[in-house]
């Protein structure tokens, strides 16, 4: 063989190979440190038997009134995401923060992660803490599923306020997700690499360096793992089984917005008319990105106080 095909042959050997080298590689460490990682994690809140599996929960104050706080898609660890607005909110009312199913330091599971199952299963976790009249206030994708929640047990809503809460009909939101390549970047490593690469998205807020690392060791568990995989891929069906879903006109709702929501079109419009379809709906604009209670807790919290005041439930 000729020298020059034969470096050629040897080169194109040495690109094919390294691409299967280094995925191996990132499978490898990847399933070594998962569970070194694991045993890391340090244990918060408490958990309740929900359906044979457990579910944590964390309960903060002891104010009169109850607000149950429910995260968004892909919160890793929402017990701990949520702590700068459980700390506004603690000194005057109790705060329950659930952690769903596949999040946080509660069981993953294998039921369907439909907007009614995951629903139910939070008002079991509450029923065994004997909550039963409360504020629910969500974030993100947990407005559509509150607006199943209040058909369901409405008797138990004082009233429900949004943190730049998704609303039916909003662009985009019947969009399959790529969950397919997210588990495949999973299971070859790449989804750690990434993380690993990636600036610290806590960086800068009002969390320790304690509670910093623990989000990440939990991101690393939690996000792409099957249960949030399969709570992504039900997403497109849950906006759309609400798209002609309302809040009961007599529940009070409170809807904080992000003031410059560049992804979705008209989105402070589709709050607007959310709000005005209830007897007592307000929207309040705050500058910040979508995970406003990470740096509008302060507000947040008071003019919660405030809405509530004036229902007479503050």
């Amino acid at each position: 063989m000729r020298k020059p095909l034969r470096v050629v042959l040897t080169t194109a050997a040495v690109l094919v190979a390294l691409p299967a080298l280094f995925l191996t590689t990132t499978t490898v460490v990847n399933a070594i440190a998962t569970p070194v990682e694991s045993a890391s994690i340090t244990p918060y809140g408490h958990r309740v038997e929900v359906d044979g599996k457990k579910m944590n929960v964390v309960v903060s104050g002891h104010g009169p009134q109850t607000i149950v706080l429910l995260p968004g898609l892909g919160t890793a660890a929402p017990g701990l995401d949520f702590r700068p607005l459980i700390d506004k909110l603690s000194p005057r009312y109790r705060v329950v923060a659930v952690e769903p199913f596949g999040t946080g330091l509660s069981d993953p599971t294998s039921v369907p992660r439909t907007a009614a199952n995951i629903d139910r299963e939070v008002h079991a976790a509450l029923q065994k803490l004997h909550i039963t009249r409360y504020v629910l206030m969500g974030h993100s994708i947990a407005g559509i599923y509150a607006l199943t929640y209040s058909a369901m047990y409405s008797h138990e809503l004082i009233a429900f306020i949004g943190i730049d809460s998704s609303v039916p009909g909003q662009p985009g939101g019947d969009q399959p997700l790529p969950t397919g390549t997210l588990a495949t970047l999973r299971d070859l490593g790449i989804t750690r690499l990434l993380s690993a690469l990636a600036p610290d998205p806590y960086k800068g807020l009002p969390y320790s360096d304690a509670t910093r690392h623990q989000l990440r060791l939990l991101s690393l568990k939690n996000v792409a793992a099957p249960t949030m995989i399969d709570e992504m891929a039900h997403t497109p069906a849950n906006f759309t089984a609400a798209r002609h879903l309302v809040f009961p006109t007599d529940l009070p709702v409170l809807l904080f917005v992000q003031a410059h929501n560049t992804d979705v079109a008209g989105w402070i419009e589709l709050h607007q008319r959310q709000a005005a379809s209830v007897e007592h709906g307000r929207v309040i604009i705050l500058d910040g990105e979508h995970y406003l209670h990470h740096t509008q807790s302060a507000a947040i919290a008071h003019d919660t106080e405030e809405f509530l005041t004036t229902l007479s439930l503050g």
